[in-house]
């Protein structure tokens, strides 16, 4: 899907093509609001790491710092590299209420709780936001565009695009939760967390790759970061032609 894997020898001027260039930005948005390939492993790892220590020895003590530890080298590997620590905090603090719960309970299946209520709630938010006339994937990925809430009045097309986007996560979200809360209750821990990892990045590729589908054939954003630079140009120049 993305750019970086197009043919090196390729003879065609992309640059004059309007819809490859808007497939690009959609690609490149994407990929910084979600995190990509980087992104995902940083979400997968603690809970594989997890899961396989408690599978070999069933120690929830050492399977939960295990997970903690390798959250907080994945935030300080960014932090050297000077990179958005964004997805890797994210990380942490969800690995950290994961410990939290199975420690307090002494049950080892709730460290994956506050992932699955997370996930149901964001699920719904989806969907309600959706529904109020503000799709939460519109919200997100506004800024990243640069243009913010524009298309929520001036560019119908963009939102219609957002609207269907924030659908069809909500329904992949909660379509999810639909599998795990059920073996959450009737699985036990090592079965559950290894079907939990299954579903860590096949939903989430889904849901990225329909909304990359929807925005490409959406209108172009309006980048109002530009609007509101041509406008302050122009207040200078009319400042400058009354001196």
């Amino acid at each position: 899907m993305t750019s970086l894997d197009k043919p090196t020898e390729d003879t065609t001027d992309t640059t004059a093509n309007p819809e490859h260039d808007a497939r690009a930005v959609t690609e490149a948005a994407l990929f910084e609001a979600f995190g990509g390939m980087r992104g995902m492993i940083e979400t997968v790892l603690p809970g594989l790491l997890f899961v396989t220590i408690y599978t070999i020895n069933k120690d929830l003590h050492l399977s939960a710092i295990a997970a903690l530890a390798v959250s907080l080298v994945l935030v300080v590997v960014r932090l050297v590299m000077r990179d958005t620590v964004k997805h890797a905090f994210s990380g942490v603090f969800g690995v950290a209420f994961g410990v939290v719960f199975a420690m307090m309970t002494g049950n080892a299946k709730d460290f994956y709780l506050p992932g699955m209520l997370y996930t149901l709630g964001l699920g719904l938010a989806y969907i309600i936001t959706t529904l109020c006339g503000v799709p939460l994937i519109g919200l997100i990925l506004g800024p990243v565009f640069k243009e913010n809430l524009s298309w929520r009045t001036r560019n119908p097309g963009r939102k219609k695009a957002y609207a269907k986007a924030s659908y069809a996560w909500g329904a992949i979200l909660l379509a999810k939760c639909a599998i795990l809360f059920p073996l959450y209750w009737w699985a036990d821990t090592t079965q559950f967390g290894w079907v939990l990892i299954a579903l860590k990045i096949p939903p989430f590729l889904l849901a990225v790759w329909l909304t990359w589908v929807f925005l490409a054939k959406a209108p172009a954003p309006i980048d109002v970061f530009a609007e509101m630079e041509a406008e302050e140009k122009a207040r200078e120049a009319a400042a400058r032609s009354a001196e």
